[in-house]
């Protein structure tokens, strides 16, 4: 059975005495009877929840606050013009209840390029999921592009050259040069200065020079010196920058806001490129108090981790880790859950890890210092697509099916959908 938008939405504007909570439970009865999602197969259902450039994707953002509205009749559409080029815009749509008890809260693009991945799957969440909230309890805030200028150019970093996820320290001692000694040990590695020159060759001595200092520091502490986040190298990889970058800002106080009004929270971020390919992480930060295996078990979804150095990557600044500490000074939220959905490309072996390093050593190495030819730049774009935006049909599929089996299981157990 396909449930048309119009009998959807006319399902949901049956009055009655009980008022809204009549309406979300017709609407589960039929659900549960039909067996159906609440509209991913429809004739209006969108065909293409990817768009192919920074613009395309904010369209179906702001379009989508029709539909939202239908639902959360509240939903208001902001945005926040960034100092670089006013043209690029952080935007966001928010809805207040009625009677302020829960918050759900879906961001996407903060690592740029990553976001258009993310952008579709929060369309996916709009119509298939949002209909399963009840806007009489649930507030929302919904952010597209944390990271405008990064998606418009085809980057991770902002314009300032900063990984944003790096960038949510909450102490400005914090923004420490001398962090992360390591780093500075793998300097002339991953930081390279010079044009990129990307023949077969010089791929292959990264590779080796990779495996020397693996051997020399140890696994462990090559991947905190090289992921982790470091505050010395302006024109290397994750740098983490100086002080709260003017997107971080404006999430920090989107933040405060919201969260200063409900008891619970559910926070889910999307990201693309680390974990099994093909595979979905759902990756939780160190502040979170259920091991792997108990959230596992209560989401019933198969891969969950943690980001430290034992099950995925450390890193510091980043932005759950943020909100951990932010909800740790707001005694009224009484049930907090927040949560990285990322979306593995290369896959997580040794060498997987090896090849995404170099994908990104280049990239810096290219964008900073330029390259030996119009060869060597079209190669590092074509990888560093591969490494964070895949079209691949099966690619798009798998991670679609674990985005809804996670929405699932989260909304259930966190009671965002009974």
């Amino acid at each position: 059975m396909c449930l048309g938008r119009a009998q959807y939405i006319a399902l949901l504007h049956v009055e009655n005495r009980n008022g809204e909570s009549f309406r979300h439970f017709l609407l589960r009865i039929l659900l549960l009877s039909t067996k159906i999602s609440p509209m991913p197969a429809c004739n209006e259902y969108p065909t293409d929840l990817f768009s192919d450039s920074y613009e395309e994707a904010r369209q179906k953002f702001k379009d989508s606050l029709a539909i939202i509205r239908q639902l959360f009749p509240n939903a208001q559409h902001q945005s926040h013009s960034l100092s670089i080029d006013p043209a690029l815009t952080i935007d966001w749509i928010t809805s207040e209840p009625p009677a302020k008890e829960k918050l759900f809260i879906l961001t996407t693009g903060q690592h740029g390029l990553e976001g258009f991945t993310g952008a579709a799957v929060q369309q996916l969440f709009i119509h298939e999921y949002l209909p399963m909230l009840d806007h009489a309890t649930t507030g929302l805030l919904l952010v597209h592009a944390i990271n405008p200028w990064g998606m418009k150019h085809r980057r991770k970093v902002n314009g300032n050259n900063v990984d944003l996820n790096r960038n949510f320290n909450l102490h400005s001692h914090e923004y420490d040069p001398l962090f992360n000694p390591v780093a500075r040990q793998l300097e002339q590695l991953v930081y390279p200065r010079i044009a990129l020159r990307a023949s077969w060759i010089n791929r292959v001595l990264f590779y080796l020079r990779v495996i020397a200092n693996v051997l020399r520091v140890g696994r462990s502490d090559f991947m905190a010196g090289a992921l982790m986040g470091q505050y010395c190298f302006p024109d290397g990889i994750y740098y983490g920058g100086t002080e709260a970058e003017e997107e971080t800002q404006v999430m920090m106080r989107l933040y405060q806001s919201m969260l200063a009004a409900y008891s619970q929270v559910v926070h889910l971020d999307m990201h693309t490129g680390y974990g099994p390919r093909r595979q979905m992480s759902l990756v939780n930060t160190p502040h979170e108090l259920a091991s792997s295996a108990e959230l596992a078990a209560r989401f019933g979804y198969p891969l969950v981790q943690k980001s430290n150095a034992e099950e995925f990557y450390a890193t510091r600044g980043d932005m759950i880790g943020y909100l951990h500490q932010l909800k740790s000074g707001l005694p009224h939220i009484k049930r907090f859950y927040a949560s990285t959905f990322e979306f593995g490309t290369y896959g997580d072996s040794l060498l997987d890890g090896i090849r995404s390093l170099a994908v990104m050593v280049f990239e810096m190495q290219a964008r900073c210092f330029g390259v030996k030819s119009v060869d060597s730049g079209r190669w590092i774009e074509r990888k560093f697509d591969d490494l964070y935006d895949i079209r691949d049909e099966k690619w798009v599929n798998k991670a679609l099916a674990d985005a809804r089996q996670a929405f699932e299981g989260i909304l259930k157990a966190e009671g965002y959908w009974e």
